[in-house]
């Protein structure tokens, strides 16, 4: 498997190439490899294989400040070689021109960062990715150089190209070397700070996975240890890890470790929990681990209560076919700040009794450093594309937020404005689907049938013609014309006997049709009431309530997923015990210095606990 870069695109938010870095063989141009990458559909892998280009390569593609980087490459090449090349040169760059990473940056800084690429891959193979090894040998532009570059003066000469000219040759100086000890690639020598700190911060990812019944199928915690150190000369650190277990636990709780260059493996083999390490100048990532946090193997079926419960901040869970109409469901999400092994300061003042959590653990002191801050609680719920829209939404806390062909419908609740807020917040929607406007056509056209069967009689197109036509014009009398009457008596008279006439021919054609029925009567016997000639023939239109539940369940939700961050507290419960610095072994510190040390803790979860119904 080969191991080398073939080329580097960058492209814009627009997707307009603004950089194209080609370091071996013949790949395609930006241009045309940008819409074969587009051509794709979204949400896009970081590793796709094209097989319209000739010959066929493999683009490995990451997203940063809507900034696109993409690298073809047409042989096998092993993807976190390719993949970490990208993310290293990410952190490169916003080192060298500023964060956050934009378009207009690199373009006004191209001069650099041709040399930052040039220096950190070499005809394709990776050399040098350390930022202080950078800094020495790729010459940029102070303010100084900028002021006299803009104003049309000369510009002073740098130390690199003073180096290189011939004409002021410089000897080395063998003290300074010695003095600060042999050359470190990940630490400029001669480093000097009127400051000297040391920041360490702990961030850790969380990563659930809840089936419907409760029951945890996944929970992980990445860690990152990050580090700033601003001290002078060389210094040799000793960074002490320990967790609730103490530092014999720290190996078990640890799992596939990576730390950066400058750590002693030796030592941390011997001693898990130690780190001891020369460290660059500047920000650096230390260390980064995994955690298991699922009590058990998750093979083993046993109910939960035989499980050791798993703390989490935020909880959802979603009530689904609620209403008259069964269109309703409920977002239920409950918060809870009653971490593990932190102890609220006591406020002096018991609340009215209820138990009911706080979401910023109450009162004042929610700001305070001891105490864990929840804080970013948002929750997004998929919508199946069989909705076409959601006319009601009604949270109790927060915000709701959804447009019509959307993915997702997104509920923030605000918890670091509000003082005090109760542990659970409940959102009701109501889902329309494109199935209801056809329910709807369907049943204004039923009303309009309805209304006509009110002005017709079913009854005498069930009689055999030849009956209709015996009973409608009786035969075997005369028709004489009828004299007309003067007086009302005579009126009434003639009424009542034409009444009594009609009540007879009625009569007559109801014996006449039992007594003498046709041959399709026969065969199948007429309803006994016209009100079940109504039920029997039933519009096909008309679905059943089961169809319509069917139907009504389709537009439910099936998952969601909450993100949040608490500030002050770990899901792995790991702490830094303690920051050294071995005066022994450092070298140009100084004497009597002693430099501030701060750690910060932050748990971070990026649609990280989902919940599947």
């Amino acid at each position: 498997m080969n191991g080398a870069i073939r080329a580097l695109y960058i492209y814009d938010e627009y997707n307009v190439p603004i950089l194209e870095h080609v370091y071996r063989s013949r790949p395609p141009s930006a241009s045309s490899l940008i819409s074969r990458y587009l051509a794709h559909p979204a949400p896009r892998p970081s590793l796709i294989y094209l097989t319209e280009t000739s010959p066929a390569v493999t683009v490995f593609s990451i997203s940063h400040s809507n900034l696109l980087f993409l690298s073809p490459s047409d042989v096998d090449t092993e993807p976190l070689l390719v993949l970490e090349f990208l993310h290293r040169v990410v952190d490169v760059l916003e080192e060298f021109v500023g964060a956050p990473l934009l378009s207009t940056k690199i373009q006004s800084n191209y001069d650099v960062v041709a040399q930052l690429l040039t220096e950190m891959c070499d005809a394709g193979l990776v050399s040098n990715t350390e930022i202080n090894a950078l800094q020495e040998n790729v010459e940029t532009a102070g303010w100084m150089n900028k002021f006299l570059g803009g104003v049309g003066l000369p510009r002073a000469a740098s130390p690199s190209t003073a180096a290189l000219n011939p004409l002021k040759p410089q000897l080395p100086n063998p003290r300074a070397a010695s003095a600060l000890g042999p050359a470190i690639p990940w630490r400029r020598p001669g480093v000097r700070h009127t400051s000297n700190e040391i920041y360490v911060d702990i961030i850790e990812t969380l990563s659930v996975t809840i089936a419907p019944s409760g029951r945890l199928l996944s929970a992980l915690a990445s860690g990152t240890i990050a580090c700033t150190a601003k001290v002078s000369g060389v210094p040799d650190l000793l960074l002490m890890l320990t967790t609730p277990g103490g530092q014999r636990a720290i190996n078990q709780k640890m799992q596939l470790p990576v730390f950066h260059p400058c750590v002693r493996l030796a030592r941390w083999r011997e001693r898990p929990g130690e780190l001891s390490f020369v460290p660059p100048d500047g920000k650096f990532i230390l260390a980064g681990y995994e955690v298991d946090l699922l009590p058990i193997d998750p093979s083993i079926d046993e109910p939960p209560r035989h499980m050791e419960k798993l703390f989490l901040p935020a909880f959802v869970a979603i009530e689904k076919s609620l209403g008259p109409s069964g269109k309703d469901f409920e977002v239920r999400l409950t918060l809870n700040t009653s971490f593990p092994g932190v102890r609220p300061p006591n406020t002096g003042r018991t609340g009215s009794g209820s138990s009911t959590p706080s979401f910023l653990g109450g009162g004042s002191n929610s700001g305070s450093p001891a105490l864990p801050v929840l804080d970013e609680v948002i929750v997004h719920v998929p919508i199946p594309q069989a909705v076409r829209n959601i006319t009601d939404m009604r949270p109790s806390r927060g915000e709701a937020d959804y447009s019509p062909g959307d993915d997702y419908l997104e509920w923030r609740i605000y918890t670091k404005d509000s003082g005090s807020v109760s542990g659970t917040a409940t959102l009701r929607c109501t889902v329309v689907g494109y199935q209801d406007d056809l329910d709807e056509t369907e049943a204004e056209i039923a009303a309009g049938q309805e209304l006509l069967q009110g002005y017709y009689d079913a009854d005498p197109y069930q009689q055999d013609p030849t009956t209709y036509a015996s009973e409608s014009y009786p035969t075997g009398k005369s028709s004489k014309p009828r004299k007309p009457k003067s007086t009302k008596t005579k009126k009434k008279k003639s009424k009542s006997k034409k009444e009594s006439k009609a009540n007879a021919a009625v009569e007559g054609q109801s014996t006449l049709i039992s007594d003498k029925p046709s041959s399709s009567q026969t065969s199948t016997p007429p309803p006994s009431t016209p009100a079940n000639n109504h039920t029997t023939n039933n519009p096909p239109f008309k679905e059943s309530a089961s169809r319509k539940e069917q139907v009504h369940s389709a537009l439910m939700p099936k998952s969601a997923t909450v993100s949040f961050s608490v500030k002050g507290w770990l899901p792995s419960s790991i702490r830094v015990d303690s920051i050294n610095i071995d005066s022994r072994k450092s070298r140009g510190l100084g004497e009597g210095v002693r430099p501030y040390k701060g750690v910060k803790y932050l748990c971070v979860s990026r649609r990280g606990i989902e919940r599947r119904f």
